[in-house]
């Protein structure tokens, strides 16, 4: 029978072959193989797979991507977002509408009524069936709850996006399997190589070269392409050749990937006479098209050739070669998987991914090369260079290749040999058929023995590769280099080199084991090297390649004979003729001989036993070549899992056998050891580990330690003494580990595990010896591994027979000859190596078919036997520092080597039926304690000093406690960790820095939580009293079912929901993690953000593996497992204050807390207290003794100052809360909310309030926007930053883990924590998402949404339950209204909204009074989302509102007969909607009030009231509403038009204040969100005014404003909201001015609101004046913290205007007047407006803006503008087109105004008048001479002042003035003197602009400067006496502007340096010219003017004397 060992967790066998027991102690991380038998006998009792272990949070992690596949099969939830989106794209947005655009007044506002759409005609939705049966309120909640049972999933946090891998500290996998190393692999295949003549054979090697390194980095391969004929020359010298040897294909290994790596190829060629130019002259000269021409010389040639092949066919000699850049074949093939694993696809051994770190970063540039997933490509080589006879060898070979790569190649000139070699070169499949590996075993799959393979080409890497010996290896490769015979005489010229593999002596013991080249036998006895022709000194390029028997002995060696071989046949002379002979013995001490070797050259046969001597040794009587000196260079090199190559592994390997084998006296090296010397030999070989080289060391770790667990564990016996050897051999091995550590630092897991020791513990570990005894007398059998060692030359695992001494030196060493092999080859007849699975499930595995097994080795006397795990222990607890130390660095090895070896103690000794307390012997446990107490302070002192080191010690401790739960007794295991608790508590106090403390304390926590048997462990079905034993017998906790079946007695529950001593007593470990957890959420914990994140972190990584546990499916056992987090309402609900405010736009996170937290505050908050004695005993908490008695104790205020949660630690905190809820009983949950205090019932409803905003739906919209966005970076980045600067990780393990996010050949089985995305962390993987993955990431949110709403809903109905009867029932209810009407107005799936509405509806018709007599704002909530869902386009909402708002108005109704109250709310809600939501659909509005009406018809019970004729007023009224949101629609694009539009509604409300104001604040939402703030701003100051009005009609109050004239100097607009007479309204009639906002609370709202847009819109001043009006009402109030705000407020304001005052810091609106001309615009033609754009907008953007909308309603080439502003002639204009007449224009202030109008601001606002214009000339052009040019000036007077309500404004009067060209010329003077003047009084002085405005006044220009206008108007006194008066102002003005010109003139001289004294004169001189110039013209004198004027005399500049145009 044979056993076998698999350590896949995966394939676990079936489940019958646990026995039910066992489930307590199976151990985790693969502590045992599964065994199973092969034979087909049942095996009831063989030892179990760990049945659970699979379902522990450590192996099962939850990730996104097992999330996903747990997401499968979700129903898609119906959103309304979702679907409006779609359907508002539909066939609605006809192009009539974009057709027409009338104003707003166009349709009266009772053309609804007259029936657009006819209300009675249209279809209703489907009644509610059973709506209007009077049931009993029972009944209903029953029926309701359940259908909310329904098809609901079972796995909340299923839909909740993975645990934060970054705190997975718990995880972990099973180590890979050690597999054979492999670098990247590519396969190459040799497909014809064909010349230009067919002459003779010609073979093939390839190799692959590192030119950079200069090292051959692959053994050869050798192909034979020739055709059958060319083969059949050599019939005469050829045996029937092996089908191993005609392989055309290869698979080269890379490990180190670089762009210097060359595939070189050789060719050789039988040996003939002449040298190598000789034979390749006819390749080069002779071409295949010229055969017929050559014909006689080609036979010939043929003719010799078949002579050389039957005469010298066993030889070759070199012909040519060329070379294959790798690099260039990779890149030009191009590499589509660049990006991908380029591990290739069979996965290489760890050191393949570690090497690639951090060598391959260095070497930066074209380094970066990479030979996996490129394409596949076809090369055919045509130039080949000839072998040069003088430069064969490897170093002339690294010349030419690195001469290949240069440009000018000294190559490229020579004459090439042409031929043509086809090759393919591709990545090598994952598992290619018909392989052999390097040693010609067939590796699987291989489906036909007689298919031509494929050969493995074994790797010689350019640099060391750490991975551990996994297959038998044992081959030799010799290198001869060069032979120096010049000094030989004789004829001696072509030399060939024989190699010979010799057993013995004789001739005859040549042993088969070189491998054969291509197209002959396998293995042969002999080899020759190719022939160099007429040298005497050759050099060669040869392998051979041997194949080492397992065991060497020292009279095996290599025999070297040198032959001259005759070329020419002569008669009398021998075909070869032997010249020298040496050789090399294989052993030395022992040890195998490898390297460079230089040896002598015997002319004569060497004599008898002339092989265990060197050729160095001068034998007597022999002739040497050259006087005994090195003549011929030859290396050895070996790839062997047999021999080590390392003098300390050696004799280390050597002593153990010695011992082993007890036989003395033994050689070693020149030393012979008795037993008296052994143990002292044995002692320094074990402290000489240290010094091993790593390579080797790895190489052969596992046999190392296996050695070392031997010796540990059994002692050697030496003389009938035991040495013990245990504390050497533990140093030892802690000296091991190190090094194997220190060699693969790279390839560490995130914990620092080195995956190939993780792999030894796993799968080659065994107790040395122990068998498990079977049932059955089946022979024992040892479970081990198949790792190779040696003693004196052979592997001591292939225990080999040996014979009777031959050797005289040392007898132990011999071998019969012949026998070597036998066993080897036995072993490996079958030649199969499977690597289809992993290496422990191999042929050469344990139990494989080719399984070597291995007797017990021969003990001296008694067998002394020690367990492991109590050794190491011991060890440990007395190991001196410095090993202590080491040990330390590597605890995980060691802890994890204890566990390994306490389970097979177990399992081997049957013990695992044996009571838990009974297993182990009191001194180990003793053992145990003093360990953990150590490591644990170790923990605690080094966490400041080495923050690495302590994290992974701390996790290593916390999986050593876990494990043991799972084989010691739990009781033992509950103290240890109650101990290093209390040691991490006393050390707390003291810290410096205790929230590292904290962290690696709740790491720990974590840990120890994962065990499989978690909730088990924590009794959650006993009793909450103190349990007699804390470690619970196995047979009462381990079968599952009965754990849950048992019915607990009730305790008191309040205990049961509060972190309480007897709940930690009684649920241990969840007790700790949930302690963790409210120490994290403590408000005064330092580093918190990281701690919350961490704690609850753990809390939700561990309810995700219960949801996905199948052991806790079952409801009943869920909520026995929900009872154990309890607590964590009581936490999450004192926590509240501190979490993510998610409700948006609202600064108050206690909304309902508030409500019921009147008279309590003495009382303080009795929940969630933790009583500080346990909280110090178990958790150990920063809470000193006494110090607070509660975590939430005090005002719930208290608690805000601590630090905040992020968004996603409060995002899962709730989930984790909504997942207790759903689980928990709900009866048990009733008597819990029965037992609460008001403010925590409060704070339960403000928890389930924010739970419904966290889990809002946000859309598929806003999925596709987070796309490009990484939230989840920025939430945690505050929590990285801690860690960073607390130090609690380590660099290395950071840079690790950087390192591992962007390699691609990370380890990721082995990775502690990967980054995957979640949901907050939409794409920081990657940016761009597929639709498919975006549909699916809405599904799961919206599943999320709907299901989290649900539970919030169930826990509502059951606080109503329990509060029903209570005192303060209407509060509670309140409150618990509010909730739910938050639910319905977020974005819910219409499933949650008919449930939502079901519970709505029952709670209005048992509470009636809670909408009817209590607040209003109740009611106009619940009115506006009832009818915002009655327009919803999904029936089975608008059926659920429908039926809701028909039950609201019947019940108002039966309470009065009138339910004006529900009307007036209904009505308000409709103008708030329509003005508000934009993707309204009035459509659907409209079926749903059929739907209330065809209710009302149906309504029996109301049949004789006046309730169905009031429905039907209510509904024609929003009818009629409903026709105006169509005009609304219409206008959705066009700003202006739409606020004309809600202007026009809200005017049509003057009667109706409530809508009036209603609509006011629409328009005001409007505004702000265009940024319209100034009117925003004013909208709110009518709303206050239209308020203040009615506040004025109820009450004559001091303090409260008049009415609107008390807003006159914000705005002269308010007066239109005076109030309409009183006969007209009384204001306190039910239901008119019930608004919120028609109280003084609502007037301070509306002007705070005023105020802050008029902040937002830079209008400074007018915050000012809504201020003043507020302040009176909240000195009235005391308000005294308002009064503050306000104040600071205004200091704010004034100071803005202060350091603003110039106004060019703010800049308020620009002004356009807009004309509209043409039919298409239907009331807009001929309209003039003013339009208030936002500052500094140019005319050509207002313009384009206008053009652009017009275009896209009326069509392409309809629209145009027309360019100036002249008076339009209409008759001029296409009827057909609408033409857009648009002019700036400026504010415009009487001389009067502007003494009122001192500041920027005033002269902003308030405008109403507008002045454009518009210059002309006679003749109609625009410009022309000084003489004619007149400038026409047009005034607009508009019907309000800006700012207003409207950005645009009718224009209501208009003036125009036209001016003469003499009064254009004055207004230009005067304007350039104001210039000057301005100018030159600057202060400060501004000099450049001075001579700037100098420059032009006085500078010589060439037309209309001043000169130009004085010729003109002043060289002349006029005819016309009206034109005196302009002519004498005219001169006055210019006498005003030398005056100024001369101020300015001297103001500039005081202003210049010295450089500009030149400028300054040029300018006086000017000014002197033009004064000169200018004083004829000014001193004319005109007597007429001194009479007085005509009264017909027009006064230009007077304004009465304008001529009018009025419109």
């Amino acid at each position: 029978m044979t056993w076998s060992c698999s350590g896949s967790p995966g394939n676990a066998g079936p489940q019958s072959l646990a026995s039910p027991r066992m489930e307590n102690w199976i151990p985790r991380r693969g502590l045992l193989w599964r065994c199973t038998r092969r034979t087909g006998s049942s095996c009831a009792e063989a030892p179990p797979p760990a049945r659970y272990q699979h379902l522990s949070a450590a192996y099962s992690p939850i990730t996104t991507e097992t999330q996903r596949e747990r997401q499968k099969g979700l129903a898609r939830q119906v959103f309304e977002q979702d679907t409006s989106g779609d359907e508002r794209s539909g066939p609605e947005d006809s192009d009539d509408s974009r057709r027409c655009s009338g104003s707003p007044e166009d349709t009266p506002r009772s053309s609804g009524a007259s029936g657009i759409f006819d209300l009675r005609n249209l279809a209703a939705d489907s009644l509610l069936p059973s709506l209007l049966e009077r049931a009993a309120p029972e009944d209903v909640d029953r029926r309701n709850e359940a259908q909310r049972r329904q098809n609901r999933p079972r796995a909340l946090l299923t839909l909740y996006p993975a645990p934060d891998e970054d705190e997975a500290v718990e995880r972990c996998s099973h180590p890979e399997p050690p597999r054979e190393h492999f670098g990247q692999r590519i396969l190459v295949k040799c497909l014809s190589l064909k010349f230009e003549i067919e002459i003779e054979p010609i073979f093939g090697i390839l190799a692959l070269y590192d030119a950079r390194e200069k090292k051959k980095i692959s053994e050869n391969f050798y192909f034979d392409l020739n055709s059958d004929s060319m083969k059949g020359l050599l019939r005469a010298h050829g045996t029937h050749p092996a089908i191993s040897t005609l392989a055309r294909s290869a698979i080269f290994s890379v490990t180190y990937p670089s762009p210097d790596i060359f595939l070189v190829i050789k060719l050789e060629k039988v040996l003939q006479q002449g040298d190598i130019s000789e034979c390749c002259e006819p390749y080069m000269v002779m071409k295949e098209v010229d055969t017929a021409k050559n014909k006689e010389k080609l036979e010939k040639l043929r003719l010799a050739a078949e002579q050389f092949c039957t005469r010298l066919g066993r030889y070759r000699m070199p012909f040519a070669w060329t070379a294959v850049h790798l690099a260039n074949i990779v890149s030009s093939a191009g590499q589509p998987d660049r990006d991908s694993d380029s591990e290739g696809e069979r996965r290489p051994a760890w050191t393949d991914r570690r090497r690639r770190g951090p060598q391959d970063r260095a070497s930066s540039g074209d380094d970066a090369c990479s030979f996996s997933g490129f394409r596949p490509a076809t090369l055919t080589v045509t130039n080949f260079f000839k072998q040069e006879a003088e430069r064969l060898s490897d170093e002339d070979l690294f010349k030419f290749l690195a001469d290949m790569r240069r440009p000018s190649s000294l190559l490229r000139r020579l004459r090439p040999v042409t031929a043509q070699l086809k090759i393919d070169i591709s990545p090598a499949p994952e598992n290619p058929h018909f392989c052999l590996s390097p040693e010609l075993l067939h590796v699987k799959p291989y489906p036909d023995p007689r298919g031509r393979p494929t050969k493995e080409i074994l790797e010689f890497p350019a640099r060391e590769v750490y991975a551990p010996h996994t297959c038998y290896r044992n081959l030799l490769y010799v290198y001869p280099h060069s032979l120096n015979f010049s000094s030989r005489q004789g004829s001696v010229r072509n030399l060939a080199v024989r190699v010979q593999y010799m057993a013995g002596e004789d001739p005859s013991q040549a042993l088969p084991v070189i491998f054969g080249k291509s197209s002959c036998s396998e293995f042969t006895r002999e080899a020759f090297t190719p022939v160099v022709y007429h040298n005497k000194s050759p050099e060669f390029y040869e392998e051979f390649k041997l194949c080492l028997p397992a065991c060497v002995t020292e009279n095996h060696h290599l025999l070297f004979t040198f032959y001259h071989v005759s070329c020419q046949p002569r008669p009398g002379t021998a075909l070869e003729t032997p010249v020298g002979f040496t050789w090399i013995p294989l052993l030395q001490h022992g040890r195998l001989r490898t390297g460079p070797f230089c040896l002598p050259v015997s002319v004569d046969q060497p004599p008898p036993s002339y092989s265990v001597l060197t050729p160095d040794v001068a034998l007597p009587g022999m002739r040497w070549v050259d006087g005994h000196k090195g003549v011929f260079s030859v290396e050895l090199l070996a790839a062997s899992s047999v021999h080590p190559q390392d003098p300390h592994l050696d004799r280390f390997f050597t002593l153990v056998h010695v011992l082993e084998e007890g036989v003395f006296p033994f050689r070693l090296k020149d030393a012979v050891l008795s037993e008296g010397t052994v143990e002292q030999e044995l002692r320094a070989s074990l402290s000489a580990l240290r010094l091993a080289s790593p390579e080797p060391l790895v190489a052969f770790s596992h046999h190392v330690l296996d050695k070392l667990v031997r010796l540990v564990v059994r002692p050697p016996v030496i003389s009938g003494q035991m040495v013990n050897l245990g504390r050497g051999a533990f140093e030892a091995m802690a000296h091991v580990v190190s090094l194997v550590h220190r060699s693969l630092e790279a390839v560490q897991d995130a914990r620092g595990h080195c995956p190939l020791l993780a792999a030894y513990v796993y799968y080659a570990f065994r107790l040395p010896g122990a068998e498990p005894s079977l049932p059955g007398g089946a022979p024992p059998v040892t479970v081990q591994a198949a790792t190779l060692a040696r003693g004196s030359g052979r592997p001591a695992s292939l225990y080999l027979a040996r014979s009777k001494s031959v050797s005289s030196s040392n007898p132990d060493l011999a071998v019969a000859p012949g026998s070597v092999d036998d066993e080897v080859s036995r072993i490996l007849a079958n030649k199969g190596v499977d690597r289809s699975h992993s290496w422990v499930n191999s042929a050469y595995a344990p139990g494989g078919t080719k399984a070597v097994l291995r007797r017990a080795p021969p003990y001296c006397g008694a067998d002394p036997r020690q367990l492991l795990h109590e050794e190491l222990a011991l060890q440990w607890v007395v190991s001196s520092s410095a090993v202590r130390e080491a040990v330390l660095q590597h605890a995980w090895f060691f802890f994890q080597l204890m566990v390994k070896s306490m389970a097979l103690h177990l399992l081997l000794g049957q013990r695992l039926d044996t009571p838990r307390k009974l297993r182990f012997p009191g001194r180990f446990l003793d053992d145990i304690t003093a360990l953990v107490g150590s490591v644990g302070m170790e923990v605690i002192t080094r966490v400041h000093k080495d923050a690495e080191l302590a994290e992974r010690l701390n996790a290593s401790l916390a999986f050593f406690l876990s494990d043991l739960l799972s084989l010691a007794d739990r009781g033992f295991v509950f103290n240890l960790v109650r101990a290093h608790y209390k040691q991490v508590t006393t050390r707390l106090h003291s810290a410096p820095n205790p929230t590292v403390l904290l962290t690696l304390r709740m790491d720990f926590t974590r840990i120890l939580c994962s065990h499989e048997h978690y909730v088990t462990l924590n009794l959650p079905c006993c009793p909450l009293s103190p349990p007699a034993s804390p470690s619970p017998s196995v047979s009462s906790t381990t079968s599952q079912s009965s754990t849950f079946s048992s019915q607990a007695p009730d305790p008191k529950v309040t205990s049961m929901f509060e972190l309480s001593g007897p709940f930690r007593q009684q649920h241990f470990l969840a007790g700790l993690l949930l302690t963790e957890l409210a120490l994290a959420l403590e408000p005064e914990a330092e580093g918190a953000s990281l701690l919350h994140k961490k704690a609850i972190s753990a809390v939700h990584s561990l309810l995700c593996s219960h949801d996905t546990d199948p052991r806790y499916a079952e409801a009943p056992v869920k909520a026995r497992v929900a009872e154990l987090y309890l607590p964590l309402l009581s936490l999450a609900r004192d926590t509240l204050p501190r979490l993510h405010d998610f409700v948006e736009g609202s600064g108050q996170r206690s909304r309902l807390a508030s409500l019921l937290d009147s008279d309590t505050e003495g009382e303080g908050d009795i929940g969630g207290t933790i009583n500080p004695s346990v909280a110090m005993a178990i958790a150990g908490g920063p809470l000193a003794p006494g110090s607070r008695t509660s975590i939430s104790q005090g005002p719930p205020t208290a608690s805000r100052s601590g630090c905040p949660l992020s968004a996603e630690s409060s995002r899962t905190l709730l989930a984790c809360a909504l997942w207790v809820l759903k689980n928990a009983e709900p009866a048990l949950l009733q008597r819990w909310a029965a037992d609460l205090a008001l403010p925590q019932l409060g704070r339960l409803l403000d928890l389930l309030y924010l739970c419904l905003a966290a889990f809002e739906y946000k859309g598929k919209k806003a999925f596709e926007r987070i796309n490009s966005l990484t939230f989840k970076k920025s939430l945690d980045m505050k929590a990285r930053l801690e860690e960073a600067i607390l130090g609690t990780i380590g660099a290395r393990q950071e840079m690790v883990r950087r390192s591992r996010e962007r390699s691609p050949f990370g380890n990721q089985e082995n990775v502690r924590w990967r980054k995957s995305i979640t949901h907050w962390k939409q794409t920081s993987d990657r940016v761009d998402k597929t639709k498919d993955e975006m549909e699916h990431e809405a599904l799961v949110d919206g599943n999320l949404a709907t299901e989290a709403s649900l539970v919030v809903l169930d826990t509502l109905e059951i606080i109503v339950q329990t509060v029903m009867l209570s005192e303060a029932r209407e509060s509670v209810l309140g409150a618990v209204l509010k909730v739910v009407l938050y639910s319905l107005g977020s974005a819910q799936s219409a499933l949650f909204l008919q449930h939502g509405l079901a519970t709505q509806r029952a709670l209005v018709s048992k509470f009636p009074e809670l909408l009817f007599e209590e607040d209003t704002e109740l009611c106009a909530d619940l009115c506006l989302r009832l009818l915002r869902h009655c327009g919803s386009r999904v029936s089975a909402i608008r059926m659920h509102a429908s039926a809701s708002l028909y039950l609201l108005m019947r019940q108002n109704f039966e309470i009065g007969h009138n339910f004006a109250r529900v009307k007036m709310q209904v009505t308000m809600s409709l103008s708030s909607l329509v003005g508000t939501t934009q993707n309204f659909s009035e459509e659907h509005l409209r079926r749903s009030l059929k739907t209330i009406l065809t209710y009302a018809e149906e309504d029996v019970g109301l049949r004789d009231s006046t309730f169905a004729e009031q429905v039907q007023d209510l509904m024609f009224n929003l009818h009629m509403i409903l026709s105006d949101t169509v005009k609304m629609k219409e206008h959705q694009e066009d700003p202006e038009m739409l606020i004309d539009l809600m202007y026009r509604i809200a005017r049509g409300y003057q009667g109706s204040p409530d809508l009036r104001l209603t609509w006011l604040q629409n328009m005001a939402g409007k505004h702000a969100e265009l940024g319209n703030h100034a009117e925003a701003a004013q909208c709110m100051v009518h709303a206050a005014a239209l308020v203040a009005e009615y506040l004025a009609l109820l009450e004559d109050s001091r303090h409260l404003p008049v009415g609107c004239v008390s807003f006159q100097n914000i705005s002269s607009n308010v007066l239109e909201e005076s109030a309409v007479s009183d006969d007209v309204l009384s204001p306190d009639e039910e239901g008119f001015c019930s608004g919120k906002h028609f109280t003084e609370l609502g007037l301070v709202g509306l002007l705070e609101q005023a105020a802050a847009y008029f902040t937002m819109g830079g209008l400074y001043e007018a915050v000012n004046e809504v201020y003043k009006n507020l302040i009176p009402i909240l000195e009235a109030h005391r308000d005294y913290k308002k009064l503050a705000a306000v104040h600071g407020k205004l200091q704010e304001a004034f100071t803005k205007i202060m350091h603003q005052s110039s106004g060019w810091e703010r800049v308020f609106g620009t002004y356009f007047r807009v004309g509209f001309y043409g039919a298409r615009f239907g009331d807009l033609d001929e309209q003039e407006f003013v339009y208030k754009e936002p500052s500094i907008t140019k005319l050509a953007e207002i313009s384009h803006r206008l053009e652009e909308f017009y275009t896209e309603r009326f069509g392409d080439d309809v629209v145009e503008i027309i360019k100036d502003s002249n008076p339009v002639d209409k008759s001029k204009l296409d009827p057909q087109k609408a033409y857009i007449q648009i002019t700036y224009v400026e504010p415009h202030f009487d001389t009067y105004e502007l003494k009122d109008r001192v500041t920027y601001f005033d002269r902003n606002y308030g405008l109403r008048a507008f002045l454009f214009c518009t210059p002309f000339t006679p003749d109609g052009r625009a410009h022309g001479e000084l003489s004619e040019q007149h400038k026409r000036k047009t005034l607009l007077s508009t019907e309000h002042a800006f700012p207003y309500i409207k950005t645009r404004i009718r224009v209501c009067h208009r003036e125009e003035t036209v001016l003469t060209p003499v009064e254009v010329a004055i207004e230009d003077m005067q304007k350039k003197t104001r210039e000057l003047a301005f100018a030159t009084e600057q202060d400060p002085p501004d000099a450049k602009m001075l001579q700037m405005v100098l420059q032009g006044s006085v500078g010589p220009t060439v037309n209309q400067g001043p000169l130009e206008v004085a010729q003109v108007f002043l060289a002349e006194i006029p005819e016309d006496p009206k034109l005196f008066r302009h002519h004498n102002k005219l001169r006055l003005c210019f006498k005003d502007f030398c005056k100024k010109c001369e101020d300015a003139l001297r103001k500039n001289k005081a202003l210049i340096g010295p450089d500009q004294k030149e400028y300054h004169r040029e300018l006086e001189r000017h000014y002197c010219r033009l004064r000169e110039a200018l004083q004829p013209l000014l001193t004319q004198r005109l007597p007429q003017l001194l009479a007085p004027p005509p009264v017909s005399l027009r006064n230009s500049l007077n304004r009465a004397s304008f001529r009018r145009t009025d419109l």
